[in-house]
């Protein structure tokens, strides 16, 4: 037989037809490469890439302040970085693709897995195969008994063992077990999903919100009333529920001896003494807030997150009037509570400009050859650090911190004696003059503050569950193994004797299987005597 070929014309044009995907096979290609486990491992650690941002820049829903002194400190890429969302990373777009992306590929993953899973625990064991001893792992033994008994006993060994049996011929029986290592594996990627859920929900219907309250005064709880307000994107702040909170007392202890290095001074309790009701028209309740003992309100949880000192502070015109009467947070910079804060006087003084204050307030104060500082967190000697400025308080209109000043359009006013800037040392009830008829300064009283937060989750119970079963079904993925048993029975070399031949495979690398196999025939021998 002879082959013969015909030489190919190089000027002829032969029409190749390659194979083109319809609209609809591109959209089957596009779904099964979102939903491969290879692009939600992509996407998932792409998501942790973008939240890089929001650890590194400030956040405006955080901290409104820093990230509007950065955005003008970066005049070039500050701007760019603003109109990108990198400010608010959480809440961009760019980031909410990716969340939704990573949530229909978990889900386009899990869901068909799921499907095969459950018609797999629903189906039986595969048939023995002819030669066991093939398999990776086998024994033979010879026992006493009929095939029929022997058969059945070790049926019962591998029920005993946890094995799902099933017997298709009168000489084999097939045996396996380990469906739990794939539940959990799929138990782990839904927990992710209701994880995924559940701070999505969290975030779009829940809100946080950050008030500073001293001793004595109240709060109710409406959006005008508190310092900061971060409320979800589908959260009505008219419809919050109408509880009122007065903190009557807080109660600091300190160590007062000296058991170590670094424990003097040390705090070993904070508790907010407050009177909360619920509603209008309701009874008032006396609360304890602490540190790890919030107070659930019906409309969010209360937690006690700070404290401080808040001096009650007077400022007055030339002419006696009082331009500013309010209990001021200092905020603490150490463990003596050595406080910064500052004073904003918006009403005019001389020649229209305003007034501001900044410096230190001293529990335990202390003025020596290392300048004015605190010996105690206490306040067994309270004293204010002052410098003043006049100028304008917010230029640009720009939100400030209330515990700094900025003085980029401010003046320092320098002493009368022209020996520098005007330094004001006040200890409590003292009053301090201003020079150039600008009034007076008094240092009335000391009260403490409780920085409290109240925060409203309702994805935070479905997310603690999902964690949960996210942690179990990872342990049950990890611990659990797939295996496979097979026992055929032949009679044996003499008469009410019989052969039983053992083989075992395991899904991966199992090094326990020899092991279970063993445990199986003991568990025969012990009911064949």
């Amino acid at each position: 037989m002879s082959l013969s070929t015909q030489p190919t014309d190089p000027g002829r044009d032969e029409a190749i037809t390659q194979p083109r995907l319809s609209a609809m096979g591109w959209l089957r290609f596009i779904w099964r490469q979102l939903t491969s486990m290879r692009t939600a491992l992509f996407l998932l650690l792409l998501l942790a890439v973008a939240a890089l941002p929001g650890s590194i820049l400030p956040q405006r829903n955080i901290d409104a302040v820093r990230t509007a002194d950065w955005i003008a400190q970066n005049e070039t890429a500050g701007p760019i970085l603003d109109k990108l969302g990198f400010f608010e990373v959480y809440g961009s777009p760019w980031f909410a693709a990716i969340y939704l992306l990573l949530f229909i590929s978990l889900v386009g993953c899990v869901v068909p897995r799921s499907r095969l899973h459950w018609r797999a625990m629903r189906s039986q064991p595969p048939r023995a195969p002819k030669r066991l001893e093939r398999l990776p792992a086998h024994a033979s033994i010879e026992v006493d008994g009929t095939p029929e008994d022997v058969l059945r006993d070790a049926t019962a060994a591998l029920r005993s063992s946890r094995f799902r049996t099933h017997s298709y011929d009168a000489t084999t029986v097939s045996a396996e077990k380990g469906y739990l290592k794939e539940t959990g594996n799929l138990a782990f990627h839904l927990a992710l999903i209701g994880v995924i859920i559940g701070m999505a929900w969290g975030y779009l219907f829940g809100w946080r919100a950050d008030i500073i309250l001293p001793v004595g005064e109240s709060m109710a709880n409406v959006a005008a009333r508190y310092d900061t307000l971060r409320p979800g994107p589908f959260v009505d702040t008219s419809e919050f529920k109408p509880f009122t909170m007065t903190l009557e007392d807080f109660d600091a202890v300190f160590e007062t001896k000296v058991k170590g290095e670094g424990q003097f001074g040390t705090p070993r309790s904070f508790t907010a003494h407050v009177q909360f009701t619920p509603e209008p028209g309701a009874p008032t309740q006396k609360w304890d807030i602490e540190v790890n003992g919030p107070l659930e309100t019906g409309g969010g949880t209360a937690y006690l997150l700070g404290n401080g000192y808040a001096p009650k502070i007077t400022v007055r015109d030339a002419k006696g009037n009082i331009t500013y009467s309010e209990k001021t947070p200092f905020l603490a910079q150490d463990n003596v509570y050595t406080s910064t804060g500052a004073v904003k006087v918006s009403g005019a003084g001389p020649a229209g400009k305003q007034l501001g204050f900044a410096g230190l307030f001293l529990p335990t104060a202390i003025l020596d050859e290392k300048g004015p500082r605190s010996a105690f967190p206490d306040a067994l000697e309270p004293a204010l650090a002052l410098t003043a400025f006049e100028g304008t308080l917010f230029p640009g209109g720009r939100p400030q911190s209330v515990y700094s000043l900025n003085t980029s359009e401010m003046t320092q006013l320098q002493d009368p004696d022209g020996k520098g800037p005007l330094r004001i040392w006040l200890t409590q009830g003292q009053t301090y003059e201003l020079p150039g008829g600008r009034g007076s300064i008094t240092f009335d009283e000391v009260v403490r503050f409780a920085g409290i937060s109240v925060r409203s989750d309702p994805g935070k119970e479905l997310t603690l569950v999902s964690a949960l079963v996210a942690l179990l079904g990872l342990i049950l993925s990890l611990t659990v193994r797939r295996r496979r048993a097979f026992v055929r029975v032949a009679p044996g070399t003499g008469e009410g004797r019989t052969v039983v031949t053992i083989g075992g495979l395991a899904k991966d690398d199992d090094e326990g299987m020899g092991d279970q196999l063993e445990d199986v025939l003991t568990r025969l021998k012990e009911r064949r005597t």
